[in-house]
């Protein structure tokens, strides 16, 4: 048996509902009680996401508030570990009711390089690329693979290739994966996934005068979609029916990605239907790490929400197979196709298809978003509004993060100071870090992740104590130490410093961008 062989195992598919527990903890000496993550407005999210993710992760505020702060800085460190561990890296995801990213790897001595990153390590027999290899092995014969293969795909958690069959096809699988050389598994799937063609994203449009489905994501001329929606060239109509435009590329199966080009009539908006009234915002598509939660809108079902449960899937649809889907528990049903899938305010992809429905619940799969911006070379519209730079507004008294007397020596302490829009006080998002005009980095005094590490500028080296990310929830994080950018001593005065604390839910380590 070879090493391929070896690689693949059974393994069971199941929905999961994943907690979160909140580190308890001090907000430093003299702080006032921290309220709620929720009070005040805390909780940067819409109230139509953040009600779906009450009732559907059975999560409260606090939870939430904990959860997004991990989901924020997870795929920072996994981009970083991916990159440094080569051959070793063998996945990473959020574990359930867990606190910290998890890393796969297949040495002692990468192991202990996820330590030091401040994530947990586990050690597998198999990388990355010989599971890839794998699947990718079975995705050079899906044309062959029948009606009773449901789908493939890597499954991280259990260090495998999945195989998804008809309950009693499982010689089929085994027959299917020896035939392209990645060895007999089997795992039932209870239906047969299939494209929903009935459905809405953000807002309804419809599809040859006939077929109803959903915008996906805004982009710069038109927006993104489902391929199975429509052929190239097919003519669509807006939800009021007025003439939209036209779609100017398509494909399915294989993919299942397709772009409307609109006409003048039409605005694209970084905003998401949030069927409560209101809309998300769209701020990036910053691929969120498997385990986060993550939101889906449709016209059929709504916002419904659940876990990121894998990537990179093959589904065998009854048209064909298509690879490169992510995969959630978050339910849909018809009419929901073609509609948009957000972590955050991160844009993660538009619905392809799936089995289930929100009675019984069931496996939905995506198409990420970044993979059809990157084929026809389109723009996300996102609240950005075009700078390169911005502000960072305390959310607890409207004061921004302030480089002092525009001051830009190594080693200066960072505050806050009524905001002006001057130089000083803007800040560029570059792979991570937050630079100011000079080149200057947000950064951890003496790489510390002790609560009380002075927040600083230094020269820009691109090491995790100069990275941080700003979560949906508000909270300005260092993944490294997995604390918050705090604002010293509940201080509301100009001058008053910043550093890392905790992460507790205070008004006082709550950000946004101006």
């Amino acid at each position: 048996m070879n090493r391929i062989y070896q690689a693949i195992t059974v393994a069971a598919v199941a929905a999961v509902t994943v907690t979160l527990t909140p580190t308890v903890s001090s907000a430093g000496p003299g702080a006032p009680a921290a309220p709620p993550a929720a009070a005040g407005g805390t909780l940067d999210l819409a109230p139509g996401m953040l009600a779906a993710m009450r009732r559907d992760l059975g999560l409260d505020d606090d939870r939430i508030a904990a959860r997004l702060r991990v989901e924020a800085a997870a795929p920072v460190v996994e981009s970083r570990l991916r990159a440094r561990l080569g051959g070793a890296f063998a996945g990473a995801w959020i574990p359930a009711g867990g606190d910290r990213l998890t890393v796969a790897v297949t040495t002692r001595a990468a192991a202990d390089r996820v330590r030091a990153e401040g994530a947990d390590a586990r050690i597998v027999a198999r990388g990355e690329k010989e599971l890839t290899a794998a699947r990718a092995a079975m995705d050079r014969r899906g044309a062959e693979a029948g009606p009773d293969i449901r789908g493939w795909y890597v499954d991280v958690d259990t260090n495998s290739v999945v195989v998804q069959v008809r309950p009693g096809a499982e010689e089929a699988a085994r027959r299917f994966a020896r035939d392209s050389g990645s060895g007999p598994v089997v795992v039932e799937a209870a239906a047969q996934p299939r494209p929903m063609y009935d459905i809405r994203g953000g807002d309804q449009y419809v599809i040859n005068g006939n077929t109803l489905c959903s915008v996906g994501f805004s982009v710069a001329g038109g927006f993104v979609t489902a391929g199975h929606c429509g052929g190239t060239g097919s003519p669509t109509l807006g939800h009021n029916n007025v003439s939209q435009g036209t779609f100017a590329g398509s494909s399915f199966p294989g993919n299942d990605y397709g772009w409307v080009r609109t006409n003048g009539n039409w605005t694209p908006q970084p905003w998401v239907n949030n069927y409560s009234g209101g809309n998300v915002t769209v701020a990036g598509s910053a691929e969120a790490a498997i385990g986060s939660s993550i939101c889906r809108s449709g016209r059929t079902t709504g916002w419904r929400c659940g876990t990121l449960q894998g990537r990179d899937h093959t589904v065998n649809y009854p048209q064909g197979a298509v690879s490169g889907l992510g995969r959630s528990n978050a339910c849909a049903e018809p009419g929901d196709s073609g509609g948009s899938w957000i972590t955050g305010n991160q844009a993660q992809g538009v619905t392809s298809g799936g089995s289930g429905n929100c009675s019984t619940g069931g496996t939905m799969y995506f198409q990420p978003v970044n993979e059809i911006l990157g084929v026809y070379g389109l723009s996300l519209t996102t609240t950005g509004g075009g700078s390169s730079t911005s502000a960072i507004v305390s959310n607890w008294h409207n004061k921004c993060v302030d480089v002092p007397n525009g001051n830009y020596a190594d080693g200066q302490r960072l505050i806050v100071w009524n905001c002006t829009g001057a130089a000083n006080q803007r800040w560029e998002w570059v792979n991570g870090t937050l630079r100011t005009q000079n080149n200057m980095c947000m950064d951890v005094a003496w790489g510390s992740t002790a609560n009380g590490a002075a927040v600083q500028i230094a020269t820009c080296s691109g090491n995790p104590a100069q990275q941080f990310v700003l979560s949906a929830a508000g909270d300005l994080v260092n993944p490294q130490a997995n604390k918050c950018v705090d604002i010293a001593e509940w201080n509301p005065e100009n001058d008053a410093v910043l550093h890392l604390w905790e992460c507790v839910g205070g008004a006082n380590q709550k950000w946004r961008r101006g």
